[in-house]
């Protein structure tokens, strides 16, 4: 089990820096400033796919800073695989920019994604790598977030 709130909270904080680094990309017409960033990111996201979100330093501090509410709990294996979604992207865009040269407008249209979903998350709780994992696992999701997974293949939540 994952607490949301403190998933929420550590999306906030990676979309934050992220999110002003990207202005500035875009601004400045090259792509060095998201380099450090997407190089934090995707180690964050490593830590908290191969050794758990206790080591995950964007998710310990979220976890701080709602340490006083009340946890909201949710399946793990669709965080989890929303994680490593997180992961292949941010993965993906750092040897674009870095290792393969790509053109500034794939790495912003890659950092762009990473960054909606970060938003999708933070503002309003929409898991896109929890609904993805629903939809092409064998397992159906357990405690999704404010009920929205439907509890058996095919159904909708009641509303």
């Amino acid at each position: 089990m994952i607490n949301e709130r403190a998933a929420r909270a550590g999306a906030g904080l990676l979309l934050l820096p992220g999110l002003v680094l990207y202005v500035t990309a875009v601004h400045q017409g090259s792509a060095e400033v998201l380099k450090p960033f997407g190089a934090v990111f995707v180690v964050d996201m490593m830590l908290r796919v191969l050794l758990g979100e206790r080591w995950a330093p964007s998710l310990v501090l979220g976890g701080l800073i709602v340490r006083r509410q009340r946890p909201e709990w949710v399946g793990a294996r669709q965080k989890r695989f929303a994680w490593w979604l997180g992961y292949g992207l941010g993965l993906t865009a750092c040897l674009a920019t870095g290792l393969l040269q790509a053109p500034l407008w794939v790495t912003l249209a890659l950092c762009g994604l990473c960054l909606s979903l970060l938003f999708l998350e933070t503002a309003f709780g929409i898991c896109v790598g929890c609904a993805l994992q629903a939809r092409l696992s064998r397992h159906a999701p357990t405690n999704c977030p404010g009920g929205a997974c439907p509890r058996h293949r095919g159904t909708r939540p009641a509303p």
